[in-house]
This record gives C-alpha cells, structure tokens and sequence, in this order.
C-alpha cells in the first residue's frame, strides 16, 4: 500500500497555516513585480509546502504555478484537496498510480496538467523556475518565454521564519533534546553505534508523535561525523553526535558530545571549555545587522589560543526547509544577520589527543534583542 504523502499523517491537514502561506506567496508576488515575471512555476516539495501548506515525498511530482493576479494553482497527485485544505485558487490532480502501483512517468503527468493550466491564462512572456531542480517537462512547457532562475529569491524569502514554521522547528529541535537523553544513558564502552543510532531514533519518534521526514547527521563515534557503524564505541573516545531530525519538513541541527566512558581526560575538558566559551562569544555579538564573517573571525582567533586542537571549519549556517540555508556563517560567503533568522552555530576542536575532537552545537532564533537559544540542552561531557 502506497499513502499519498506525509501530510497524509494528519488526515490531508496542511502543515503550515494557510493565512501564513498567503503571505508568503504575497511576498514571492512583490518579487515577481520587481523582476517583472508573468508567472513563476515551483517543482521543489520544500516550495510546495512552503506556500501551499502541504508536501509530499520523493515519490510523487507535485507543482505549483504563481501568477502575478494572485492565482495560484496546486496540481497533487491523484486525490484532490479541498479549496479550504491548501493555499490555492485551484488544485488540480494527476493520476500518479494505477491500482496502487506508483508510475514511473509522474513528473511528465503533473507537468501536463500544470501546462493546461498555464496555457488556459495566455502567454507568459516571463516565467521563474528554480534552475536547480526544475525539469525538462516543465521548461518545454515554456517553450517561446524567457525562462529565469528564482532560486535565490527563494532562499532569501525562506530566511525570516514565520510563526507557523517556529512550531515546526521547535518541534524538530525538542526531538534532538529527547536524542541526547537517550543518548545519556545508551553510550558506553562496547555499545555499537547502530544501537545508538536506532535508540536515538525512537527517541525523536517518540517525541515528535510520527514518523520523521528526516533522520539527521553524523552518528559515528571516535571521528569527526559519519553514519552509524556496526563498530563499538571505545573507552576514552569522544562521541560527537550531530542531530538534525525533520519534523514535517523542518530541520533541527545541533551537536552534543559525549566521553564514552564518561571520564573525560584533563584536555578534553580543557578543549571542552574553549568550545563553550566560543558558544558565549557567539551569544554576546550576534544581533540583526551584523556581519556574519566578523563573528567568524572571533571566534577563529578565540579558538586559535585553546591549549589543544584546531578548527577550520564553517562557524554554522541556517536551518528551516533545508539543513543548509541562509545566513552563512563563514568566510567564503559575506552575510549579514537578519531578525528572523533561525541559525546553528557550532563551534569545534579537533586533534588526534581528544580522540578525535568535539563539536558543540546550539540552534538560536535572532531577534532584534540578540539570540533566543532553542537548544537548552546540557553541553556536559558526562554521562547521565
């Protein structure tokens, strides 16, 4: 038996607020005006979701298409929405398995009923897609417009998270606080990291009360990140567990780690307390209209003076739709914060003398005052 997708899990109930959908697909309308488009058409499940409230997954080819009138269109596979069930003008659906088998040619499916609809309103002579995921069966579609990238547009509306998206997160980021709990009292010397790994799972199950949209990041101990292993966790290493669950789409991403025998060594603690301290300094500069590269090279050169370890990586990035949004943390890119932002920001030490290192990782929401830490989670290297 194939479902219809995840927002089947509440009885085809969106999983954003519609009103706040509408807003969202107001904004995209003012970008629109600026770059003066006729129409935008959005394949990416995270963009459906985003302004229409539902998503579905990987198996199914759902589109919406955006015109500057404020029509919108929502074309989901086979079982149609109620107007009242999604923020759309008209939902439209295509036929995406036959006596339950699922097709093999969705996407060419939802892309002709995506076309009628479009062709019915008259050329569009300008049209945004997003260039990054955006197939062939859409963009001959548009064959005679002038057909341009929407993408970053996107993932500069995507920043500032609304109050319906916070519910989500927050929900995401209480499951990695269920994680580490668990965690607690699971890691020991000879526990694998596959039992880890499944226990740290039921815990955010458990928590969130369905089945995740998303099962995280590095679970390997003894080294820097990775998936679990059938290897066992071994006395005197340090076990990073970076924990990114999504629940109904949205991303928490933060790290704990943890001695594996519970008695951290003298300079583990000491590597342990220069990453905290980097956390503070974060916590202290960090408000809307600073420079992300200035906060990176702070705590560069506050993490140059620890008495063991060294780091190079990114400071930490955004989190929402994707594990990976705006603002970056880092040097290679010039960001500057914005209220609403929601962040992860995480701090390392890694040499051969901690086995192998630590990361500490704390989820924050700017806001006009500073941060808010979503993440209120122990930091300590102990056991429970």
């Amino acid at each position: 038996m194939v479902h219809a997708g995840i927002h089947a899990m509440n009885g085809r109930s969106p999983l954003l607020d519609l009103d706040a959908c509408r807003v969202r697909q107001a904004r995209l309308r003012s970008c629109m005006a600026e770059r003066s488009l006729d129409a935008v058409v959005l394949v990416a499940p995270e963009h459906v979701q985003y302004f229409t409230g539902h998503r579905w997954d990987f198996r199914f080819a759902p589109a919406v298409a955006m015109l500057p009138t404020g029509e919108t269109l929502l074309v989901c596979p086979d079982k149609p929405l109620e107007l009242e069930q999604a923020a759309a003008t008209e939902v439209r659906t295509y036929v995406a398995k036959r006596r339950s088998t699922l097709r093999t040619d969705q996407r060419e499916a939802s892309s002709a009923v995506l076309g009628d609809w479009l062709a019915a309103r008259g050329r569009q002579a300008r049209v945004g897609v997003e260039f990054s995921v955006c197939p062939p069966h859409v963009t001959r579609l548009l064959a005679g417009a002038e057909v341009l990238d929407v993408d970053l547009d996107l993932l500069a509306l995507r920043r500032r998270k609304d109050p319906d998206e916070l519910v989500l997160l927050r929900r995401a980021i209480a499951a990695t606080g269920a994680m580490y709990e668990a965690a607690r009292k699971r890691i020991r010397p000879g526990v694998s990291e596959l039992e880890i790994f499944s226990a740290l799972q039921a815990a955010a199950v458990e928590t969130c009360g369905e089945m995740l949209t998303g099962t995280g990041n590095d679970y390997a101990c003894g080294v820097r990140g990775g998936p679990p292993r059938t290897r066992p966790c071994d006395a005197g290493e340090l076990y990073i567990l970076d924990l990114g669950p999504a629940y109904r789409g949205y991303f928490g991403d933060n790290a704990r780690t943890i001695a594996v025998d519970g008695r951290p060594t003298d300079e583990q603690l000491a590597a342990w307390r220069h990453v905290c301290e980097a956390l503070a300094v974060v916590e202290r500069r960090a408000r809307p209209g600073v420079r992300c590269r200035d906060i990176y090279e702070e705590v560069r050169q506050w993490l140059a003076t620890a008495p063991v370890g060294s780091w190079s990586s990114h400071l930490g990035h955004g989190i929402g739709l994707f594990v990976h949004e705006m603002p970056h943390l880092n040097p290679e890119w010039d960001d500057v914060l914005e209220a609403g932002d929601v962040i992860a920001v995480e701090p390392a030490l890694y040499d051969p003398a901690l086995r192998c290192g630590m990361r500490i990782e704390n989820n924050y929401l700017v806001t006009d005052a500073g941060l808010e830490l979503l993440s209120p989670f122990p930091l300590d290297l102990a056991l429970a």
